[in-house]
């Protein structure tokens, strides 16, 4: 059973396991790690390796890792700041580590589900890349971001509010970044676009609200 304990111990050491996992992947693939970092100033990295991109990559694997744990704990901090407490809960924490790495990975399955169902899997797998990558750049900001709060910032509201809205703008250059590349073949399916957006992009986190608010 699971204790909860006061104590940034478990937060130090899942941020030092982020570190290392960013840490192996520069390793194992650095001049890729290096057009990732300025992802969101210079397409190169999208336009590169969306053709070498493969259904299991250990590139995109270790950067997924880090982006699950660091979201772990930054939604941690924020129950924390929320409920008034200090003390981490080991069971929450394991939760959100199961739960947010589950949620990603059953939502893309779905995805590549339906591009089969429609025969675009080609344009599945570019815009899954692109989504991915923006997603696991996140977990990149977000690790720095939780040292901060932790060690340095006290969490207030408006600090949170501020770090989500630089989670927003991340997540808007994605979509802006694949509509523009997939502009010709969206206007041209609006409708399915529109309800894609609905089904798969926005429902899931209103239902996620919904479970988490009530």
């Amino acid at each position: 059973m699971y204790r909860d304990i006061i104590s940034n111990e478990l937060f130090t050491v899942l941020m030092v396991i982020g570190l290392a996992i960013i840490a192996t992947a520069k390793l194992v693939a650095p001049q890729r790690f290096a057009d990732f970092f300025y992802v969101l100033v210079n397409s190169k990295y999208l336009k590169i390796y969306v053709k070498d991109q493969k259904f299991l990559d250990k590139f995109d694997a270790l950067l997924f890792s880090n982006l699950v744990i660091s979201a772990s704990v930054f939604c941690h901090l924020v129950y924390q700041y929320a409920n008034n407490t200090k003390a981490v809960s080991v069971n929450l924490l394991f939760k959100l580590v199961f739960g947010i790495g589950t949620f990603i990975l059953i939502k893309v399955l779905i995805e590549r589900l339906i591009a089969s169902l429609f025969e675009i899997d080609k344009l599945m797998d570019q815009y899954l890349f692109q989504k991915i990558t923006y997603k696991n750049y996140l977990g990149l900001l977000l690790l720095p971001i939780n040292a901060l709060l932790i060690f340095s910032i006290e969490p207030t509201m408006p600090v949170f509010y501020t770090i989500m809205a630089l989670i927003l703008v991340v997540n808007i250059s994605g979509v802006i970044t694949s509509f523009k590349t997939h502009q010709n073949t969206i206007k041209g399916n609006l409708f399915y676009f529109i309800l894609y957006l609905c089904a798969l992009e926005i429902a899931p986190y209103v239902v996620l609200y919904k479970v988490f608010v009530s």
